[in-house]
């Protein structure tokens, strides 16, 4: 498998539990999935490639952002500064702003070291 398709952890598996049971409209306690009559095959899911419940995905997963992001399809990149891996969007080469600054530093520094050889050799 590769990094945009794997098996969620624990923590994720409970948080993905405890959205069905505290923000699906069709998610009953006593009944558990009204549409299909039985248990919410979403309660028992373990991979990010697997298939969601189509109410679940539209309403329910946006309200939690991190989650939402780990079933996105979007294209995995990796920081320029750290080598961390991130959902890529746009062209962002790194990862936080952070990264972005460190990384602006070291190429100013050798921009400038390489001014002050010239000017060096020139004299």
């Amino acid at each position: 498998m590769n990094d945009s398709h794997r098996e969620l952890t624990n923590r994720e598996i409970a948080r993905i539990g405890k959205l069905v049971v505290s923000r699906c409209a069709n998610y009953d306690e006593e009944y558990g999935c009204l549409p299909l009559d039985g248990t919410c095959y979403m309660l028992g899911i373990c991979y990010t490639n697997s298939p969601l419940c189509k109410y679940f995905r539209d309403a329910v997963l946006p309200t939690a952002p991190a989650l939402y992001a780990l079933f996105q399809k979007a294209s995995l990149a990796s920081c320029r500064q750290c080598g961390k891996r991130f959902h890529a969007n746009g062209r962002r080469a790194y990862c936080s702003d952070a990264c972005a600054t460190a990384a602006r530093r070291r190429q100013t520094a050798a921009r400038v070291r390489r001014h002050r050889q010239r000017k060096s050799g020139e004299m």
